[in-house]
């Protein structure tokens, strides 16, 4: 999803698991609550950019209220995406860098700004948000963790399909060296095709962490109006901030 390497075998060759690793009905509650920040920019918010889209979870929500076009890195992950949401715009590009040479009422940067490993990398996704963002437009940024909030963990996941496949995975989430700016998740998964057969595939991600300092000024830099939102959810993990930028509305 977003500005990862290609090289991720998860977004790549993997990504028709998508649907199982993280089926989209997890996605709901998270959704309707970034709707409602989506929606907190002044004006009617009705046409949204979502930057890192990956396999189109939260767009299955959002689209409900909102126009959106998706974007993101992976190719693959963007045919799972449309086989969700074929209403939606959907564009091959790189968070960082894509310019689309208009404005949108809101930008949405779900967990794939997480992807973003060093300041320069996320100083250049906030700017890909403000210059897509039309002027009293809102844009919203969900990362997993902050500097302040990250600690080691383990998580379990994966769902089985009708026709006998299923996944079940392990995230390792740990910190090599917590003077530097990024974390390290190391994922094993186990993958049953529907003959019965059992592979494992084992990889590491490489994932940003920023403190809120970091977040807040980046945001200023660019030309938002900073502030951070405390998420409201009844998911079983403690709640993530949203990190919003306004950007001021032209005089």
């Amino acid at each position: 999803m977003g500005a990862m390497p290609t090289e991720h075998r998860l977004y790549g060759e993997l990504a028709r698991w998508w649907p199982l690793i993280s089926p989209v009905e997890e996605y709901a509650e998270e959704a309707a609550f970034a709707a409602t920040v989506l929606n907190s920019g002044s004006g009617r918010v009705r046409e949204v950019l979502e930057l890192g889209s990956g396999g189109g979870s939260n767009a299955v929500y959002l689209k409900a209220q909102f126009a959106l076009t998706l974007i993101d890195l992976s190719e693959d992950m963007l045919a799972v995406s449309r086989r969700l949401n074929p209403e939606c715009a959907h564009h091959r590009a790189d968070m960082r860098t894509v310019r689309l040479g208009r404005t949108f009422d809101a930008v949405f940067v779900h967990d794939a700004v997480d992807y973003m490993t060093t300041e320069d990398d996320l100083r250049q996704a906030i700017e890909t948000a403000f210059v897509h963002c039309r002027s009293g437009g809102v844009a919203v940024f969900v990362p997993d963790n902050t500097a302040e909030t990250f600690a080691p963990s383990s998580h379990l996941g994966g769902s089985d399909g009708a026709n006998g496949e299923g996944v079940r995975f392990l995230g390792w989430e740990w910190d090599p060296e917590p003077a530097d700016s990024w974390t390290l998740t190391e994922y094993a998964f186990l993958l049953r095709d529907p003959d019965g057969s059992v592979r494992v595939v084992h990889e590491t991600h490489r994932l940003g962490v920023f403190g809120r300092d970091v977040w807040l000024r980046l945001l200023s830099d660019a030309g938002f109006e900073p502030a951070i939102i405390l998420e409201e959810t009844t998911e079983h993990r403690s709640p993530r901030e949203l990190f919003i930028g306004r950007r001021p509305a032209a005089l």
